[in-house]
């Protein structure tokens, strides 16, 4: 018979981490440097850094269809956002996670070690106040249990441990962070910088903020990262280490304590609540590969499986005291969902600087941060919206004919005009009606539960829209700039991967699910500090502020234990 108290104790740990990615790195980096045994579980695959980077360095014609991905490999993938050759090793097919669109939505998931931090997109700007009161301001969403002051000295020890290039820009809508040197803009941004300093009192073009290494300082060589090459593949994973990534960054940090163990092909199905302890003991995984059910036990929990697995996984979490899903007494849980809208577009060309033309590539870009609604409601609708920026100058080739004549074009490329594009990220005010929910009925190969995802964009997106477009058209116009177009591209809700909510942090249990700590309001052990738990979404690239908060709660979470208060 085997020795079953054995077998629990070494399914027995300190704390668990539902979820490797960027918040869920910076969960296990923070318990393991306090002395606890943490397990990660992570729901794919086990991915080291370097070694697991198939693509990272490939030319164009490496590939077989350079860089196509054939018919007879795009049948399991129909709902992949982009799906290139590149990063095909990053996507994963339909069956493993079929959900139920009961409105168009788009879901971009990583289920590997690493997860979406392999494949974001390493924009790191603060929030500001603006933005933490923006829900008490205009009543949309709870007011925010915590403001700019509790974050920042968060956002700079994370900065500084992940390695942040940028500049001091000292905006008070966008707090400036621990930085090495940014990115050079090119001329046309440059040139349109300029232009809005000319033409606008309240608009201002930086450098967007970005978790490179430009000057690589000794946190980052203890990290084993080295210096960013420019190269611009980093979708692939990069061998270099040199953008932020729990890869290359977090776990190897953990593991170096001895504290920490990776689980791959964990699929969380629940957390486990005892009713007589009044918390949670543990989590229930079923092994992805061979479908058995196991348990793993400890004092903390952190999930930070991405917002809406994060979600899925507590609705999951049943038990005589909470049989609506874990802590969800006031039957919020999964509502108020949001995401951030990147539906409008633009791009123009200028026809200056023909003794000028890009040279190299550029892994971030130029940014304009929010203006609408900074410091007053002034506008026909709620909080505003961030532009980005990026321009350059390249060659073509006319492609439209054969034989000699296409060898001529092939080989002698000819310069084009300068052009610039432009793309809003606005912020999407939390609705009860966005939410999602689990099937009673239909499950997944796992036996879990499908997720029902119900989110529709609001009259008040759509009015940011036009407005985006309106100014786009008339920044560029008042640029010089010719071939002006910008669009609302009607795009679907997620389609720019920042899902945010359901589990949101409030003052109030009646109104939120999780305390200023990130803790669950009825369930005190169990923590959750992923884009599940933001009450509102900002203008910005959302990863920077999990981080924060993660690095935060997690601190908080050992000081508790410490007290005996979990």
């Amino acid at each position: 018979m085997p020795n079953i108290v054995n077998s629990v104790e070494k399914r027995t740990y300190d704390a668990i981490v539902i979820g490797s990615g960027a918040s869920g790195g910076w969960a296990a980096k923070e318990l393991c440097d306090k002395g606890l045994k943490t397990l990660v579980l992570e729901r794919g695959r086990d991915v080291k850094h370097v070694k697991d980077y198939p693509t990272a360095s490939k030319a164009p014609w490496e590939f077989e269809y350079r860089g196509t991905v054939p018919i007879d490999k795009r049948k399991d993938h129909q709902f992949a956002r982009v799906l290139r050759e590149e990063t095909l090793h990053w996507m994963i097919k339909d069956d493993e996670q079929p959900f139920i669109q009961e409105k168009p939505f788009r879901w971009f998931r990583g289920y590997h070690v690493g997860g979406k931090s392999l494949l974001w997109a390493r924009q790191t700007q603060r929030w500001s106040d603006f933005d933490f009161e923006g829900p008490a301001r205009d009543g949309f969403a709870v007011d925010w249990p915590i403001r700019y002051k509790d974050l920042e000295k968060w956002y700079s020890y994370v900065e500084k441990f992940a390695g942040i290039a940028g500049n001091k820009d000292g905006l008070p809508e966008l707090p400036d962070s621990e930085t090495m040197p940014g990115f050079e803009m090119s001329c046309i941004e440059h040139y349109f910088r300029e232009s809005i300093r000319k033409n606008y009192s309240d608009r201002h073009l930086i450098q967007a903020r970005c978790a490179h290494l430009t000057d690589p300082q000794p946190i980052h060589r203890q990290q084993g990262r080295g210096q960013c090459m420019n190269q611009a593949l980093c979708n692939r994973g990069c061998i270099y280490g040199a953008y932020f990534s729990s890869n290359a960054s977090t776990l190897p940090w953990a593991l170096k304590t001895g504290n920490l163990t990776v689980r791959p092909h964990a699929v969380v199905h629940s957390i486990i609540y005892d009713n007589t302890k009044g918390r949670a003991t543990g989590v229930r995984i079923i092994d992805g590969n061979t479908r058995e059910m196991i348990e793993y036990y400890a004092t903390i929990i952190f999930v930070n499986a991405s917002a809406l697995n994060s979600n899925a996984i507590l609705l999951n979490s049943i038990s005589q005291r909470f049989p609506a899903g874990l802590g969800n007494e006031n039957g919020l849980l999964g509502k108020f969902v949001s995401w951030h809208n990147y539906r409008g577009k633009g791009n123009a060309e200028f026809e200056g600087f023909k003794d000028k033309m890009t040279d190299g590539r550029n892994p971030s870009n130029s940014y304009m941060p929010r203006f609408r609604n900074v410091r007053k409601q002034e506008m026909n609708f709620l909080r505003g919206y961030a532009i980005g920026i990026g321009g350059g100058r390249g060659t073509f080739s006319d492609t439209g004919m054969i034989g000699d004549q296409l060898r001529e074009n092939l080989l002698h490329p000819k310069l084009g005009n300068w052009h610039i594009s432009s793309w809003m990220m606005g912020e999407c005010i939390p609705l009860e009606k966005n939410h999602v929910r689990l099937h009673t009925d239909l499950k997944d190969k796992y036996g879990i539960p499908q997720l029902i995802i119900s989110c529709e964009w609001s009259e008040n997106d759509d009015k940011m829209v036009e407005d985006y477009v309106q100014q786009s058209k008339e920044m560029f116009e008042k640029a010089g700039f010719v071939n002006i177009r910008a669009e609302d591209t009607k795009s679907l809700p997620g389609s720019d991967i920042h899902e945010m909510g359901g589990v949101r942090m409030g003052h109030d249990p009646k109104t939120s699910l999780v305390n200023k700590w990130n803790q669950l309001h009825h369930c005190k052990n169990v923590f959750v500090t992923d884009g599940a738990c933001m009450s509102s979404t900002g203008t910005q690239n959302p990863t920077l502020t999990f981080m924060a908060i993660t690095a935060r709660a997690a601190n908080h979470a050992i000081e508790e234990l410490k007290k005996r208060n979990i």
